[in-house]
C-alpha cells in the first residue's frame, strides 16, 4: 500500500503551521518545527520570510489541497478519487469531501485516542488490532458508516501497549459523531461527521477551486 515515507517535520514547516503528524513529539521542544522557527525546508527555506509576493490564486489552492493530503496522510490518486465520490453525493462538495476523510478508519482510530498521531492509527489498523461490526479490519481507507462498531480486537487487548492506552482514553474527548467506552475499548459511528464536527484549519473551499480549474 503507497504511503509518504519521508521527513514528516518538512511537511509542517513547508505549510508554515504544525500539522501534528507526529503526535507528542510536535508539542514538545524536540519538534523541529521550532527548532527551526518555521522555515520552509530546502536550501533557501531561511530566506523565504524576506520574499513578500502576495501568493496566486492558483498558490493557495495548491497549497489547501497539500495540507489536507498530509493531514489525513493520502496520496495524491487517492484524494482525487475521494474528491469525484465527494462531487457526486449531494450537497456541498468540500463538506463532502472533509466528511470523507473523517469517516476513513485510521482517522476514526485517532479521533478515539487509541493513537497519538493518524500515522500511528494507520499502523496498528494494517497490523489487525481493530474489528469493525465483529469483523476483523486491516484496511486504514476503509469508510466507517453510522451505526458501525469498532473494537480493538479481543488479543490486541492483552498487549502493553493497549493496556497502558486504555487509562488514557478520555470519552469527553471524542468527537460527538463517536461514541467510546473506555472500559470495554468499544465504539459506535453515531451520525456521517458535519462541517462543524471536523475541528480543522482546513479550507475545503478552496480545494475545489483547485480541482475545478
Amino acid at each position: 500500500m503507497a504511503r509518504y515515507t519521508g521527513p514528516v517535520c518538512k511537511l509542517c514547516r513547508r505549510e508554515g503551521e504544525k500539522l501534528f503528524l507526529k503526535g507528542e513529539r510536535c508539542r514538545s521542544p524536540k519538534c523541529p518545527f521550532e527548532r527551526e522557527r518555521g522555515y520552509p525546508p530546502g536550501e533557501h527555506g531561511r530566506l523565504a520570510r524576506f520574499r513578500r509576493r502576495r501568493p496566486s490564486d492558483y498558490s493557495r489552492q495548491l497549497r489547501a489541497k497539500q495540507k489536507a493530503r498530509r493531514v489525513y496522510g493520502v496520496l495524491e490518486r487517492q484524494f482525487r478519487r475521494y474528491f469525484r465520490e465527494a462531487e457526486r453525493r449531494p450537497g456541498l462538495t468540500g463538506e463532502n469531501l472533509l466528511s470523507l476523510l473523517e469517516s476513513r478508519l485510521d482517522n476514526v482510530v485517532y479521533r478515539l485516542g487509541f493513537a497519538d498521531s493518524r500515522a500511528q492509527a494507520r499502523q496498528l489498523v494494517q497490523h489487525g488490532h481493530f474489528v469493525v461490526n465483529g469483523r476483523r479490519t486491516n484496511i486504514p481507507s476503509y469508510i466507517v458508516r453510522p451505526q458501525d462498531a469498532i473494537t480493538v480486537r479481543d488479543g490486541s487487548r492483552k498487549r502493553t501497549y493497549f493496556k497502558e492506552r486504555g487509562k488514557r482514553l478520555d470519552e469527553g474527548a471524542v468527537p460527538n459523531w463517536l461514541s467510546l467506552d473506555a472500559k470495554t475499548m468499544t465504539a459506535r459511528v453515531l451520525k456521517v461527521p458535519a462541517r462543524d464536527d471536523i475541528d480543522t484549519t482546513l479550507d475545503e473551499q478552496l480545494i475545489v477551486e483547485y480541482y475545478a480549474r
